[in-house]
């Protein structure tokens, strides 16, 4: 028999649709003992009792294997779940997980479930955990026979890689902290100061105060500006709790903290007004703080629905964000799949603190110069695959629970990028296909050539 400890990262506790998986294991495997601790449900009695703290981390110590199970939040665990993680390293509770083997498990639709498994993965390398898999499940998955059978194999092979003490692979390096204090240089003068040129500049960010390398930069590129620039810090943000995933925003928009709280108001009244955003955090682990994480987990009361379209976005960053290609990624591709700009990331790991100054003042004019001219970047794999999931989510299986979603992709357009909507593939097709099966016809044909015709025609007008 084995001690098999669950970490639940679901806020929704013994409800969650992520531990039937771990329930139905324990049906077919009753010879374990199982012990579920519902970390994300109840991360403020952990947070502010030492005692509950240690009595988790003890749990952890006596167990043969972990199991970190959570649905999947805005690309990321939940702030609830990403808090605890932070706990463990601020208590420098390390030792308990150190060796232990362990597993993942996510539920999701798939939207960027790859991220957050990267970002689990790195915690266990980060804690000295012996990885042994993720398992990424779509969340009916427990429905199909083929998919349990999938899900049995996979527990069944930790199972075994515990018992044999079989050996595991590290995939991520430890980061690398720079430790440089950053101080801003010669202040800008008046006539270098950047003309807004009407456009709203709002700068989110978790620190402005002028002790840390963050808040001077936040504050440095704010002087920049010859106008005046909105400043909120998220610890000003009226936030009475994090999200609970109770989905019943998928009905009309509106979370349930919407008369509790200040958040919707400055989601919509603020962010949602402005032309440019500036987010700005501090590398916490292997992303930004879990209050970035609560900021981000709260606006999903828009669900799949766009709410900062056409606007530019970028980041100030503090700490080795290079180091950490998967928080790029996801940051990246929370701007492209809301029809914004990707700005750039500018941070303390690269440079002196006049070569910072210089690429602060640049962020400042590229944001206003973008903006003006209202360019918008053509979206890459991550924003196109983002939207593209869900709308075929959101028409098909979950319409019923996201229906806000679905009147608003019925009225903007959305659903007119399914293929099969597509008129000209589709007389082009009709046309073409036939001829494509006539041997002497394909064979002559010169296919690069033909793909060449649409563009000379673009290229020899003087007028396109």
């Amino acid at each position: 028999m084995m001690k098999i400890t669950i970490l639940n990262g679901s806020p929704k506790g013994a409800e969650s649709v992520t531990m039937q998986y771990i329930l139905y294991i324990k049906k077919k495997h009753p010879e374990h003992e199982y012990n579920i601790i519902n970390i994300a449900q109840t991360i403020k009695k952990i947070e502010k009792n030492e005692e509950r703290f240690k009595n988790v981390l003890k749990q952890v110590g006596d167990s043969d294997g972990i199991i970190w199970g959570f649905p999947v939040y805005v690309m990321l665990v939940c702030s609830q779940y990403k808090r605890f993680i932070e706990l463990i390293f601020e208590k420098e509770a390390e030792s308990f997980f150190k060796d232990k083997y362990v597993m993942s498990l996510s539920t999701s639709i798939h939207f960027y479930d790859h991220t957050a498994q990267n970002y689990i993965r790195a915690i266990c390398d980060d804690l000295g955990m012996k990885f042994f898999g993720y398992f990424a499940a779509d969340s009916w998955d427990l429905l199909y026979p083929k998919r349990r059978h999938r899900w049995l194999i996979f527990t069944e092979k930790f199972f075994e890689t515990i018992e044999n003490n079989f050996p595991t692979t590290r995939q991520f390096q430890p980061l690398n902290h720079r430790k440089f204090d950053y101080v801003p240089q010669s202040s800008t003068t008046k006539e270098e100061k950047i003309d807004t040129k009407g456009q709203k500049v709002l700068i989110v960010s978790e620190d402005t105060s002028e002790s840390t390398n963050l808040g001077k930069m936040v504050n440095r590129f704010r002087e920049s500006f010859a106008n005046n620039v909105k400043l909120i810090n998220i610890y000003d943000i009226d936030i009475k709790g994090p999200c609970i995933g109770c989905a019943k925003c998928g009905y009309n928009h509106e979370c349930i903290y919407k008369d509790k709280d200040g958040f919707t108001d400055f989601w919509t009244n603020k962010v949602m007004k402005a032309d440019i955003l500036i987010f700005a955090g501090t590398i916490k682990d292997r992303y930004l703080s879990s209050k970035w994480k609560l900021v981000y987990d709260r606006a999903f009361f828009n669900n799949h629905t766009p709410t900062i379209i056409g606007k530019q976005l970028g980041h100030i960053v503090s700490g080795p964000i290079s180091q950490i290609p998967n928080l790029k990624e996801m940051l990246q591709a929370h701007v492209e799949y809301q029809d914004s700009n990707y700005l750039n990331f500018i941070t303390d790991e690269f440079g002196e603190s006049d070569d910072i100054d210089a690429l602060l003042y640049n962020f400042a004019k590229q944001a206003i110069d973008f903006s003006v001219a209202n360019y918008i970047g053509p979206r890459t794999f991550l924003g196109e695959a983002a939207m593209k999931m869900f709308r075929d989510d959101v028409y098909g299986r979950n319409r019923f629970v996201f229906l806000a979603d679905h009147e608003y992709y019925k009225t903007h357009g959305v659903y007119d990028t399914f293929p099969q909507n597509d008129e000209r593939a589709k007389k082009l097709n009709e046309k073409l296909i036939p001829l494509m099966k006539i041997d002497k016809l394909r064979n002559k044909i010169n296919m690069m050539q033909e793909f060449l015709r649409p563009f000379r025609k673009v290229l020899s007008d003087p007028d396109k």
